[in-house]
């Protein structure tokens, strides 16, 4: 996988899901100190990062927050870490920390679950614009 700098944190998300581009889109229009870089799940990156940590995708349908430092996160306890990243007030969701991870991840896997029949499935993933390529890892 290609390095990314120790100041950098890598969202990994589903490139293929309407919700998580979506939110790719949003944490990029809202990423004003340039703290976040991308890559799709189903790129080499993503699936590198997988293999590194382990990790079952088919028990873990989430969200990834890796930072170089060797650190990752998934569900609840990421979209927590990105958005209190993103600064005010997005970092107001940091107040949903106080809730317990086995509550946050419940909902966050009923959202999961449904994602595609809720907001819908593309064919292939997202392909970034020139300017938004040097955010995304292949």
């Amino acid at each position: 996988m290609t390095p990314i700098p120790n100041h950098k944190k890598l969202i990994v998300f589903d490139g293929v899901c309407n919700l998580c581009n979506g939110a790719v889109n949003y944490v990029i229009k809202h990423d004003k100190k340039n703290k976040f870089m991308f890559t799709a799940l189903q790129s080499n990156a993503g699936q590198q990062l997988v293999n590194d940590f382990n990790i079952n995708t088919s028990k873990i349908d989430s969200i990834l927050l890796y930072t170089p430092q060797k650190s990752i996160t998934y569900k609840s306890t990421a979209v927590l870490k990105i958005a209190y990243q993103l600064g005010f007030p997005h970092n107001m969701m940091g107040v949903f920390f106080i809730i317990p991870p086995f509550i946050r991840n419940r909902i966050y896997d009923g959202i999961a679950k449904n994602r595609y029949r809720w907001f819908g499935k593309k064919e292939t993933c997202m392909i970034p614009t020139p300017e938004l390529k040097k955010k995304f890892l292949e």
